[in-house]
């Protein structure tokens, strides 16, 4: 039997296997309710505009807008609104984009059901929640790159396997000019060479791949 108060939930999750498997878990517990679901950050948006639940539960990787996209939108619209991130990505660069969005849990897919029902009674206690391994992701990390915008578009090619002068014909620049942004990139990820660039980009959750 519910609560007479429950934890009003909102699901953003693209996938409907996944959403429906979540939904069916906070719907099992005494002191949560479902109320919305959403399968895209323009959705989210929609649905918490609608319904204003307590919490969100919002996937940071869904078609046209993105969780991160959609948690600034709420979070613009209700500065007080409590959201836990749920996502496959678990690198530092990943987590920090979702705290700075506002997020106040970051969990990945993999977590065990305790803990995803920890965090959101947490989080609606107005507390911040991050499971041990989010929390050493953030402990380990290297300083931030804080690449500019140039050099994150060499990085996303580098990563796409392009060499110096394949990157200059794409971006129409010099391939001198290539050569110093490749350069700058080792330097700010602290690495050797653009494997390791490659490496590191990916597993800090710098760039996505498709």
């Amino acid at each position: 039997m519910k609560t007479p108060n429950p934890i009003r939930i909102l699901i953003a999750e693209d996938h409907l296997i996944a959403r429906v498997g979540v939904s069916a878990i906070v719907n099992m517990q005494e002191d949560m309710a479902v109320v919305a679901e959403a399968a895209n950050g323009q959705q989210a948006v929609e649905m918490f505009k609608l319904h204003r639940p307590d919490v969100v539960l919002m996937d940071m990787r869904m078609p046209g807008m993105s969780g991160v996209g959609a948690a600034e939108a709420i979070r613009r619209l209700s500065p007080q609104a409590r959201i836990v991130a749920l996502t496959t990505y678990g690198g530092d660069e990943d987590i920090h984009r979702a705290l700075q969005a506002g997020v106040q849990a970051y969990l990945t897919k993999d977590v065990l059901h305790d803990e995803l029902l920890k965090a959101i009674r947490a989080v609606y206690a107005g507390e911040h929640y991050l499971p041990a391994a989010v929390a050493a992701a953030l402990a380990a990390q290297v300083p931030r790159p804080n690449l500019s915008p140039r050099e994150m578009e060499v990085l996303t090619l580098i990563v796409r396997g392009l060499g110096n002068k394949q990157i200059a014909f794409e971006l129409r620049i010099a391939e001198h000019t290539v050569k110093n942004h490749v350069k700058n990139i080792l330097s700010k990820l602290g690495v050797e060479d653009r494997t390791q660039a490659t490496t590191a980009a990916i597993q800090r959750g710098i760039i996505h791949l498709p």
